[in-house]
């Protein structure tokens, strides 16, 4: 189950929500999360990939590779907000939790 954690951007004060575990809304819909979390990027790329391996395996391997994306994408996500200069804005407890889940110091 994914948990959240807040986010704050450095320079722009905007604040995000991160998320950490198994991502059930990528299991059951696809790329669609990344759409609407403005990850355009990954939701075209992850997209155009689900439907090649969907061809050359009738289905099945996209099945497949949505089951795997399913454990990474949140991790991923939330550590490219990291990247783009966020940084965490929530409880220590939470943010401890998310750091260790994440593979950040």
């Amino acid at each position: 189950m994914a948990s959240v954690v807040m986010l704050k951007h450095r320079d722009s004060g905007l604040i995000k929500r991160g998320f950490y575990g198994f991502s059930w809304t990528t299991l059951f819909f696809g790329f669609w999360p990344a759409l609407f979390r403005a990850d355009f990027l990954t939701f075209i790329g992850g997209f155009v990939v689900l439907v090649l391996i969907g061809i050359f395996t009738f289905g099945i391997g996209s099945v497949v590779a949505m089951f795997v994306w399913a454990f990474f994408y949140n991790k991923y996500y939330t550590r490219k907000l990291l990247e783009k200069g966020y940084a965490f804005a929530d409880s220590d407890g939470v943010t401890s939790e998310a750091k260790a889940s994440l593979g950040v110091a």
